[in-house]
């Protein structure tokens, strides 16, 4: 059992540092990933995982570091989005898809020119989490870390916008502000993770931990710590069938992670199924429905039959 579960991280340092990135991916991850999924912001993530390809690409060909590559690429991407939104009648979302189109052909326009850019394009799209080494894991942390600042800081803001961008607004939050904010420490942890489990892999370290957790828990805390210690011991898992059955690193990762999310839903599916046996016979209205979120005592409750929505923030009269 040793030999097979501690000895490999004990005896390879590619594979130890492979999991210390991995759990560093998985906690920044952790953090954003919440507010992706309850603000619903797949779309753009996806978007802007797929966005930064084309700074990547001219800065591999061109000499300089990835990381201002994938940088640029984002800028380029949430400043265009912005713009289109601002100055037409297109929604977000139709600028988003356009420019996620748009960036993604260049991208594969600008590798294409190359013969000898595919080795560099497979390393880009998913990643090499066995060849990290000391520096990336020192910038990874540093981006964990000023994303946790920056979330901790404005986490009442952007709690608010999670549960309705009204209500930011009405509590004197200006809603562009933290919008923006919100969306950039996603392009940082994309941006600090891609070269971990590449741009294709990261959107799903972003979003399975994060709503395998939104399944069991409403507490936005508990809702960062649960995908937290999901995504490391995903990572964990993940390496270690990557050893053992001689699979990509990066990939095993996030296909564990999917697989956790998939059991979760099939486990409180079939909960959900024998409790609303057992409520049978019941009469209508007895039962009510909740659903909170939580942030230093912030939340919000949804009734049941007859019901009617209202938020609360403490200290807010109305």
């Amino acid at each position: 059992m040793y030999d097979s579960l501690i000895a490999p991280f004990r005896d390879n340092e590619f594979l130890a540092r492979a999991l210390g990135a991995g759990v560093l991916v998985a906690l920044c991850c952790a953090v954003v990933g919440s507010f992706v999924v309850l603000r619903g912001l797949a779309f753009v993530a996806d978007a802007l995982a797929h966005g930064v390809l084309p700074g990547i690409a001219v800065a591999v060909l061109t000499g300089f570091p990835v990381v201002l590559g994938a940088a640029a690429g984002t800028v380029v991407m949430m400043g265009g989005v912005s713009l289109i939104t601002r100055r037409s009648r297109l929604s977000s979302d139709t600028a988003i898809g356009l420019f996620f189109a748009g960036m993604l052909a260049l991208g594969v326009m600008i590798t294409s020119r190359s013969r000898s850019f595919t080795g560099d394009l497979t390393r880009i799209l998913f990643g090499e989490l066995l060849g990290v080494d000391r520096s990336e894991l020192f910038w990874q942390a540093v981006a964990c870390v000023f994303v946790g600042v920056v979330a901790w800081v404005c986490r009442r803001p952007f709690l608010l916008l999670c549960i309705e961008p009204e209500l930011a607004a009405t509590s004197g939050f200006r809603v562009r502000l933290y919008e923006t904010l919100m969306l950039m420490i996603v392009a940082v942890a994309i941006i600090a993770s891609f070269q971990s489990v590449g741009t294709l892999l990261v959107f799903g370290m972003l979003l399975a931990p994060a709503s395998t957790a939104a399944l069991v828990t409403h507490r936005l805390g508990v809702m960062m710590a649960v995908a937290a210690v999901l995504g490391s011991l995903c990572t964990y898992a993940g390496l270690l069938l990557s050893y053992h059955a001689d699979l990509a690193a990066g990939a095993s990762v996030v296909a564990v992670a999917v697989a956790v999310f998939l059991l979760t839903f099939a486990g409180v599916e079939v909960r959900a199924a024998l409790t609303q046996r057992g409520a049978v016979g019941v009469p209508p209205g007895a039962l009510q429905r909740h659903s909170h979120t939580h942030d230093d005592g912030a939340h919000v409750h949804v009734h049941g039959a007859g019901e009617h929505p209202h938020g609360h923030i403490p200290g807010e009269h109305r």
